[in-house]
């Protein structure tokens, strides 16, 4: 354990910091799930809202410093080539 109180101060920081990160990743997770659920099932109005509502929380988890912008980026374009490719096929 700590002795100096800046090094307490920093473990007590580290917590917190920890927990909100963990919440927002959860959350970032939830959303992209919609959207795979939404493909899933072949509704393809429901998928593009799901997409749009992911989309701007899983930036929101860049400019926060939960994920990196490539893999942001990533994840976004992998899941908006999906619900194209959704819409193509109906």
């Amino acid at each position: 354990m700590a002795n100096i109180k800046s090094a307490k101060k920093r473990i007590l920081q580290t917590v917190k910091r920890t927990e909100r990160n963990m919440a927002r990743r959860s959350r970032i997770r939830t959303f992209i799930k919609k959207v795979e659920l939404a493909i899933a099932s072949g509704d393809g109005a429901a998928a593009r809202d799901a997409l749009k509502n992911a989309q701007p929380e899983i930036q929101r988890g860049v400019t926060k410093g939960v994920l990196h912008k490539n893999t942001a980026d990533r994840k976004v374009s992998r899941l908006a080539k999906r619900v194209k490719a959704l819409d193509a096929s109906a």
